[in-house]
């Protein structure tokens, strides 16, 4: 059993942030020991997951339905392969969707337009 300062230097976070996870539902309420907080030594793989997720740039909900969200005989590499899939899918869209107002934005900064219908006909042109 870990205590919550533990938990916290092991997994380099804070315990801030554990309570936070606790509050979402990310962890499961601890045990307590004379009112503190103690963990079971599984949840430092639970927490590697949520910051590698994190890290990916998963939201809450999405770490949410990656950690509890699949039926329990699904594998946690099946369930990673489909969230990696649907996140890349995601940040493609957003690139290219970054990628148009990048333009937008370049073809903006040399405009010398004398009215705003002008000014958006050229870009729809340019674009």
């Amino acid at each position: 059993m870990l205590s919550i300062g533990e938990v916290a230097e092991k997994c380099g976070t804070t315990t801030s942030a554990l309570r936070y996870y606790e509050q979402i539902g990310l962890l499961q309420p601890p045990h307590r020991k004379n009112g503190k907080r103690v963990y079971d030594v599984e949840v430092l793989g639970r927490i590697e997951t949520i910051k590698l997720a994190q890290s990916a740039g998963f939201q809450i909900q999405e770490i949410k339905q990656l950690l509890d969200g699949f039926d329990l005989q699904v594998a946690p590499s099946e369930r990673w392969r489909l969230m990696a899939m649907r996140k890349q899918n995601e940040l493609e869209a957003k690139i290219q969707q970054m990628t148009r107002m990048k333009t937008i934005l370049a073809n903006s900064v040399n405009c010398d337009c004398l009215s705003w219908e002008e000014c958006f006909n050229d870009n729809i042109k340019k674009n």
